[in-house]
C-alpha cells in the first residue's frame, strides 16, 4: 500500500483509534499452531514480536480445561521500535490509573472452544482480541462479549461493522457520560476524571428519553467484580494490600487465565488512589518475549505481578517470595513469609463474609470492599502529602530578581518524626508499625513514581509563580517610567 493511501485510510479511523488500537482474530492452524487469522482496521500493522505475543497469550493454556467462551485480559510490553503515543489531550484530565499506556497494550480476549466434527482437529478454537492503550477493561470486554459470539456466526462482515460503530464514538473525555452504539445496542457509561473526588466512581445518570434501544449501562468503564476475584484470599486482605503498596513480586497461580486476570487486576486497584507502578501482566505464559528476564533464578525477582496457569511455573518460580494461589487449584491462600506491619482488621474481614452468606449484592460487596482500600490507602497517603507540601518554598521567597526557590528534599527521618502529631492514626484505627511500613514504602517503585510525580506539580507551580512575579514587576516598570505625552 502506498503512504498516502495508507496515511488517508489512518485518517479515515481517527475516532477509532483513541480508543483501540486493533481487533485481531485468533485462531488454530493445524500446521502453525495459533495464528493470526484477521486484523482490523486493515491498514494497522503489528510488529512479529507482537503478533507473537498476542497469538499466545489469546488462547487459554491447554491444560486450563477451557470449554466453551472464556474471557480474559492480558497486558505486554509493545515492541522497542514502535513509537509511543500519549492522548495528551484526553490523558491530562485522566486518573493517572486510566490514563493510556505509551508502552504496552491490553488484551481483551473472547476465546470460544467447542466440539466441531466437521474440523480435522474435532473443534472450534478461535479468539478475538480488542487490542488497546486504554485500561477499560470493563468496557471492552463488554464490547468483546457483544461481537465475538455475533462474529464467530456472521464472520468478516459482522468485525467490519462493529468497528465502523466505534470509529463513530465520541472521544473518551473525561468527566463525561457517553453513548457507545455497537451491534444495534447503546453502551452508557462514565470516563472518570482527576477532579472526581475520593469516593467509588457512580455513574452520572443522563436521561436518555427518546433512546431506543435502551441503553446498557455499565456502572465503571474500568473497574471489574473485585470482591469476586478476591473472595478465595480474603482473611489475607491487608497481607496482600502491604505487598502491592510495597511493590514486592508476586505470582498469582490459577488454572484459568479469566481468574489469574480478575486477581491480578483486583491487587494493581487495591491501592487507588495511588498508582501501581510496577509491570503487571494478569496472564503470563512461557512464550512470553519476557519469560527468562522476568523468570531467571540467577538474580532476585522483579517487582513485578504475575498470573499463571501453567504447571511448569510452579516449579519455575519456586523461589518467589510471595505466591496466591486462587480458583481451582488445592489449597487457595497465599505463602509467603512476610510480615504485616500493621494490626488486622478483622471487622472488614467479617463484615464482607458475612455479606456473602446473607447473598449480599455484588454490586454491595464491591463498593464496600473497594471503599475500605481506598480509605485505607488515602490514611496512608495523606502524612505523605501533608509533609511534601511543607517542602514547597514560601511564596514571600520568590521574587523577581532571582531564580525561583527550589522543592526542599524529602529527608526520611524528618517525616517520620511528623508522623508522631501527623501521622495515619487521624484517620485509621489500625494500629502496628507504620513508620516501618513507610520505611520500606520509600524504597519501592511506587514511592518514586508518586514523588516525582508531585516534585513536578510543585517546580510547575514555582514557575508559575515566579512568572507571575515577572509579570507585575515588568506592569510596575512601566507605569513608573512610561514616558510623558
Amino acid at each position: 500500500m502506498e503512504p498516502d493511501a495508507k496515511a488517508g485510510m489512518a485518517a479515515d479511523w481517527e475516532r477509532f483509534s483513541h480508543w483501540l488500537h486493533c481487533v485481531c482474530i485468533v485462531t488454530f492452524d493445524l500446521e502453525l499452531g495459533q495464528a493470526i487469522e484477521a486484523i482490523y482496521p486493515p491498514h494497522v500493522k503489528l510488529t512479529e514480536k507482537e503478533k507473537t505475543s498476542t497469538c499466545y497469550l489469546a488462547f487459554p493454556d491447554s491444560n486450563s480445561g477451557c470449554h466453551g467462551d472464556t474471557q480474559f485480559t492480558f497486558r505486554f510490553r509493545q515492541s522497542p521500535s514502535r513509537r509511543a503515543i500519549a492522548d495528551v489531550i484526553h490523558d491530562v484530565d485522566m486518573p493517572v490509573l486510566l490514563q493510556r499506556d505509551p508502552h504496552y497494550f491490553y488484551g481483551y480476549v473472547y476465546f470460544r472452544q467447542v466440539k466441531d466434527n466437521s474440523l480435522k482437529r474435532g473443534y472450534f478454537q478461535k479468539s478475538l482480541v480488542l487490542l488497546s492503550r486504554l485500561p477499560f477493561v470493563n468496557l471492552f470486554s463488554s464490547v468483546a462479549k457483544l461481537v465475538a459470539p455475533e462474529y464467530f456466526e456472521k464472520l468478516e462482515p459482522c468485525l467490519e461493522a462493529a468497528c465502523k460503530d466505534i470509529d463513530r464514538w465520541p472521544n473518551p473525555i473525561p468527566g463525561k457520560t457517553l453513548n457507545l452504539p455497537i451491534m444495534g445496542l447503546v453502551i452508557q457509561v462514565r470516563i472518570p476524571s482527576r477532579s472526581d473526588k475520593f469516593s467509588a466512581c457512580t455513574l452520572k445518570q443522563d436521561i436518555c428519553e427518546n433512546m431506543l434501544p435502551a441503553p446498557l449501562v455499565l456502572s465503571s468503564v474500568h473497574e471489574g467484580d473485585m470482591f469476586r476475584a478476591l473472595q478465595p484470599v480474603l482473611p489475607h486482605l491487608q497481607l496482600l494490600w502491604e505487598l502491592v503498596l510495597l511493590g514486592e513480586p508476586l505470582v498469582v497461580m490459577a488454572t484459568s487465565p479469566a481468574a489469574t486476570a480478575d486477581t491480578v487486576l483486583a491487587l494493581v486497584s487495591s491501592i487507588f488512589p495511588l498508582r501501581y507502578s510496577s509491570d503487571f501482566r494478569p496472564y503470563f505464559t512461557i512464550h512470553d518475549s519476557e519469560f527468562r528476564e522476568i523468570t531467571s533464578q540467577k538474580q532476585a525477582p522483579p517487582s513485578v505481578i504475575l498470573g499463571v496457569t501453567n504447571p511448569f511455573f510452579v516449579k519455575t518460580l519456586q523461589q518467589w517470595p510471595h505466591i496466591v494461589r486462587v480458583g481451582d487449584l488445592r489449597g487457595p491462600g497465599v505463602y509467603t513469609s512476610h510480615k504485616t506491619y500493621l494490626t488486622k482488621d478483622r471487622a472488614i474481614i467479617k463484615r464482607l463474609q458475612k455479606g456473602a452468606q446473607r447473598k449480599r449484592p455484588s454490586e454491595v460487596q464491591n463498593a464496600i470492599l473497594r471503599r475500605y482500600l481506598m480509605e485505607l490507602t488515602h490514611s496512608f497517603i495523606i502524612p505523605l502529602e501533608r509533609y511534601v507540601a511543607s517542602l514547597m518554598p514560601l511564596q514571600k521567597s520568590i521574587t523577581p530578581w532571582k531564580s525561583p526557590p527550589q522543592v526542599g528534599p524529602f529527608v526520611p527521618e524528618e517525616f517520620f518524626k511528623s508522623l508522631e502529631h501527623a501521622g495515619p492514626q487521624l484517620t485509621s484505627v489500625l494500629k502496628g508499625d507504620w513508620v516501618g511500613l513507610y520505611r520500606q514504602f520509600l524504597r519501592s517503585p511506587n514511592f518514586d513514581t508518586w514523588f516525582r510525580a508531585r516534585h513536578s506539580e510543585m517546580t510547575q507551580k514555582l514557575e508559575l509563580l515566579q512568572l507571575e512575579a515577572l509579570l507585575r514587576a515588568a506592569s510596575l516598570w512601566s507605569c513608573l517610567y512610561r514616558p510623558a505625552v
